[in-house]
C-alpha cells in the first residue's frame, strides 16, 4: 500500500543543537542543525517516508514568539488541507513545547495528527535522544485514527491539553499530570492506554497570520506575603489580561486578591489557575474571579490571549456591519 506524505516542519530547539564536545549535554547552542540535515542522520527514516520537509524557524524555543506561532499555524493549516498529506511532525524545543502544542490545538483544524517532538540532548551528544523521538513521532503521525495535536517524547504520547515539562534535565521530561498519557510508542508500534482525545477547535476562525499586535497578558503568582504591587504596575502599563498561578485550589493572598479584583473592575480580564502540578481549580458558586477550566498557567495565558483576540475581531466585525 502506498503511504501518503508526512510533513516534517523544523523550528529549531535542542533537538537541532550543537556542542563543542560529544560529552557536553548542557553547554550547547540550540537550533544549529537544519531539518534536512537532522533527518539525514536517521537512516531508519528512509523506509517510513515519503516526507515533505520545511524549515519554518530556527530558534531556541525559550525565544518562541507570536510571529513564529502565526507562521507555524499558517503552514500547519496549509498542509492539513492537502489530501495527500497524512499528518505533520514538528521538531521543537522542549522549553515552550507545551504552549505551542496548546496554541496549535486551539487555532488549527487538526482532524489529522499534528505531532510535536523534541530532545533533551543536542544532536552532537554521544547518545542523542532526538533521533528516536523523531522516529516515534513519525510512528504516531502514521497511526490510523490519530488526530489533533499531541506531543511525543521518550516514547510517551501526551495530549496537547495536558502535557507539561516536568524536569529540567532527564530525557523523560514531560508528564500529562493526573490525566495520564494517551499511550506509548514501543518499537514503532503504539500502545494506547486511553481513548484518543476528541479534537477541539476553539479559535479556528481567527486570522492569526494577520494579527499585528497581540493583547498583553501576563502571569503572576500567589506566595507567602504576596501583594498587589505587580498587579498595579501591570495595569498602569496597559495590560489587558492577568493569569494568576494561585496556591492550592485557586486560593489567593488577601492583598493580591484585592488588587486583582480592582484590576478586574477596571476592565482587565483575570483568570485563576493553580501552581500545583496536578489537579485543577474547582470553582465555587459565586467565585469573583473565573477559573482556568483546568489549564495550567501558561496555557491559560494562551487561551486568554485568544479570547481577547476573538473579542477584538467581533468588535471590528460589528463596526463594519
Amino acid at each position: 500500500m502506498k503511504l501518503h506524505n508526512l510533513v516534517i516542519l523544523g523550528t529549531g530547539g535542542t533537538i537541532a543543537g550543537q556542542a563543542l564536545s560529544a560529552s557536553d549535554n548542557i553547554g550547547y547552542t540550540a537550533a544549529q542543525v537544519g531539518i534536512d540535515q537532522l533527518l539525514a542522520a536517521i537512516p531508519a527514516l528512509a523506509e517510513r517516508g515519503p516526507f515533505i520537509t520545511e524549515q519554518v524557524a530556527q530558534i531556541d524555543s525559550k525565544d518562541m514568539s507570536f510571529a513564529v506561532w502565526a507562521q507555524l499555524a499558517a503552514r500547519v493549516n496549509h498542509f492539513l488541507a492537502r489530501d495527500e498529506v497524512q499528518g505533520i511532525v514538528i521538531t521543537h524545543g522542549s522549553d515552550t513545547l507545551e504552549e505551542t502544542a496548546y496554541f496549535l490545538q486551539a487555532v488549527c483544524r487538526p482532524a489529522k495528527p499534528v505531532v510535536l517532538t523534541c530532545a533533551m540532548r543536542p544532536a552532537t551528544a554521544l547518545a542523542p535522544d532526538g533521533p528516536q523521538n523523531i522516529l516515534d513521532a513519525v510512528a504516531v503521525a502514521r497511526y490510523h485514527g490519530a488526530r489533533g495535536v499531541v506531543a511525543v517524547c521518550a516514547g510517551t504520547i501526551h495530549n496537547a491539553l495536558d502535557v507539561q515539562k516536568m524536569h529540567s534535565y532527564k530525557l523523560d521530561a514531560f508528564s500529562s499530570g493526573d490525566a495520564g498519557p494517551i499511550g506509548y510508542v514501543e518499537e514503532g508500534s503504539l500502545r494506547l492506554v486511553r481513548n484518543w482525545p476528541v479534537v477541539q477547535v476553539e479559535y479556528a476562525s481567527l486570522a492569526i497570520e494577520n494579527i499585528a499586535i497581540w493583547p498583553r497578558v501576563e502571569i503572576i503568582m500567589n506566595y507567602v506575603g504576596a501583594s498587589d504591587a505587580l498587579v498595579q504596575a501591570l495595569v498602569d502599563q496597559g495590560v489587558r489580561g492577568l493569569v494568576v498561578a494561585a496556591t492550592g485550589n485557586g486560593t489567593l493572598h488577601h492583598a493580591l486578591q484585592a488588587g486583582l479584583l480592582k484590576a478586574q473592575a477596571a476592565g482587565v480580564r483575570v483568570v485563576r489557575s493553580t501552581r500545583c502540578v496536578d489537579g485543577r481549580v474547582l470553582p465555587l458558586p459565586g467565585d469573583a474571579i473565573a477559573d482556568s477550566k483546568g489549564l495550567s498557567p501558561v496555557k491559560a495565558r494562551v487561551a486568554l490571549m485568544l479570547d481577547l483576540l476573538a473579542e477584538d475581531a467581533q468588535v471590528v466585525a460589528s463596526r463594519q456591519a
